[in-house]
C-alpha cells in the first residue's frame, strides 16, 4: 500500500504566512468594518513598468504567428536571457559562462529544489532567523531530526543566531557543516553582509569542502556600493557557492514568476570535482522542469534592458521610500528598529519584552496593521517583528498614522 513521506509530519507547524492569513481572517470576521492595513507578506503592489509590459506583449505576439512561434525552450533558459544576466554580473566585476546560469520560475522554488542534489546525510546550517523555506525543505528531505518545542529547533540542523549583538549576521559555525544557507540582504532582518563577512564564510566553506547557498533575491535594494550584491564579488566564492536570485522584487514579478540560479563550473565538493554540481543541477532541471515561460522570459529581458533597468530602479526607490517612512515612524515612537536602509524590510524589537505573536495580535487589534512575527522565521526571531515596505504609499502612510495614534506602548 502507499505510505506518506513521514518527514512532512516533522514540520513544526503550519507555514508562517498561511497562519498570518488565518489570524487576519478571524479578526476581519469579528470586525467587519475595520480597515486592515497590510505590511506583512513581501508581495509587490505597484504595476509592472511600461518596458516590462511591452516585453510581455511582444512575447505573446511572437506566439501568435507560425513564423515566430516557439514551444519548449532550453531547460537552462533562453540564451539571450542568460546573456543579459551575465552582463549584469559583469558590471559588478563577475564573469560567468552561460552554462553556469539557470533561469527558473523563481528564487523560492530554487531555494527548495537545490538541496535535492546533495546527499540526505549532509549537515545543514541556516541563519537564524531565516526565510522558512530553507529549513522546511530540508526537513522534508530528511536532513532534520526531532523538533524540540522548547528550543524551537530541529536537532540535526545547525542554527547560526543573528542578533542585535552581532549586527544580525552570524558567526562562523564552530563545528563541521556541509551546506550553509545565507541571505543578503537578509529576509527578515534587513541586514546586509559586508565583503569581509562573506569572505569568512567562503574561507570556511573551502576549508570544509562545504557549499554556501547564497540567496541574493533582494540585492537590487542595496544602496551602499561598498556592500556586495553577489557572493561572487568575494575571491574564491566560485569554488564553494551557489547563488539564487529573482525578478520578483526587483521587477515586480511576484505573480509573474521568474528567477535564476548560478552554479559555477569551478564549484567542487567532497565526492565531486569541478563541474559535478553544475551537471547535477542541469540534470535535475531537465528532469523536473521544462524551462521558464517563454513569455515571462521576454518580460525579464525587457526588465534587463537599459530602459527596463531604469524603470525598475524607480520601483525599488518607491519601496525604499516606503521603508524609510516606516522606519522613521517607529524610531520616533522610541522603538528599536533595524533594516530598511539597504533592504525593503524593517525589523523591530517588540516593545516591553513581548513575544512576537503577542505583538502581532496587539498591532492588529489596536492599529489594524498586519506585520510578520519574527518567531515565524526561527527561534532567534522571537521577540522581534518584520514590517514590509511592499505596499501602496497611501497604505503605508495610513498604517504609520494608525500605529502612531492607536498603538498603546
Amino acid at each position: 500500500m502507499a505510505t506518506i513521506n513521514p518527514n512532512y509530519d516533522k514540520l513544526a507547524a503550519g507555514y508562517l504566512f498561511p497562519e498570518v492569513a488565518r489570524r487576519v481572517g478571524v479578526f476581519a470576521e469579528k470586525h467587519p468594518g475595520a480597515k486592515i492595513l497590510r505590511l506583512g507578506i513581501g508581495d509587490t503592489t505597484e504595476p509592472l513598468t511600461p518596458a516590462v509590459v511591452a516585453g510581455l506583449h511582444a512575447g505573446v505576439d511572437r506566439l501568435a504567428s507560425r513564423e515566430s512561434y516557439t514551444g519548449y525552450g532550453d531547460y537552462e533558459g533562453d540564451p539571450p536571457m542568460r546573456e543579459a544576466l551575465a552582463r549584469i554580473y559583469a558590471q559588478r566585476g563577475v564573469e560567468l559562462g552561460l552554462d553556469e546560469i539557470f533561469v527558473s520560475d523563481g528564487a523560492k522554488p530554487d531555494s527548495g529544489n537545490i538541496q535535492s542534489i546533495f546527499a540526505a546525510d549532509n549537515v545543514v546550517a541556516v541563519q537564524d532567523p531565516a526565510y522558512p523555506v530553507y529549513v522546511d525543505t530540508n526537513v522534508i528531505a530528511g536532513r532534520a531530526g526531532r523538533f524540540d518545542p522548547v528550543t524551537q529547533q530541529y536537532d540535526r540542523i545547525v542554527y547560526m543566531p543573528c542578533t542585535a549583538q552581532n549586527g544580525f549576521f552570524p558567526e562562523l559555525p564552530t563545528q563541521h557543516v556541509d551546506i550553509v544557507y545565507l541571505c543578503s540582504p537578509n529576509n527578515p532582518t534587513g541586514a546586509v553582509a559586508t565583503k569581509e563577512q562573506l569572505s569568512g564564510f567562503v574561507r570556511y566553506a573551502r576549508e570544509h569542502r562545504a557549499v554556501v547557498i547564497f540567496d541574493a533575491a533582494y540585492s537590487a535594494f542595496i544602496r551602499d556600493d561598498a556592500l556586495p550584491r553577489s557572493i561572487y564579488e568575494v575571491e574564491g566564492a566560485k569554488q564553494c557557492a551557489i547563488e539564487i536570485n529573482s525578478f520578483s522584487k526587483i521587477a515586480g514579478f511576484t505573480g509573474v514568476r521568474l528567477g535564476w540560479a548560478v552554479v559555477p563550473q569551478a564549484l567542487e565538493i567532497e565526492d565531486g570535482g569541478a563541474g559535478k554540481l553544475n551537471q547535477l543541477w542541469r540534470r535535475r532541471q531537465s528532469t523536473f522542469f521544462n524551462g521558464a515561460s517563454n513569455v515571462v522570459q521576454a518580460g525579464g529581458m525587457a526588465a534587463l534592458s537599459e530602459q527596463g533597468l531604469a524603470e525598475c530602479q524607480g520601483l525599488i526607490d518607491y519601496y525604499m521610500r516606503n521603508a524609510a517612512i516606516i522606519r522613521t515612524a517607529l524610531e520616533e515612537l522610541g522603538l528599536d528598529v533595524y533594516g530598511g536602509d539597504n533592504a525593503p524590510y524593517v525589523w523591530m524589537k517588540a516593545p516591553n519584552g513581548m513575544k512576537s505573536w503577542d505583538f502581532f495580535d496587539k498591532l492588529l487589534t489596536e492599529a489594524h496593521v498586519v506585520g510578520t512575527p519574527g518567531a515565524g522565521f526561527g527561534p532567534s526571531g522571537e521577540g522581534y517583528f518584520r514590517l514590509s515596505s511592499f505596499g501602496h504609499r497611501e497604505s503605508i502612510e495610513q498604517a504609520v498614522v494608525s500605529i502612531r495614534e492607536n498603538l498603546r506602548l
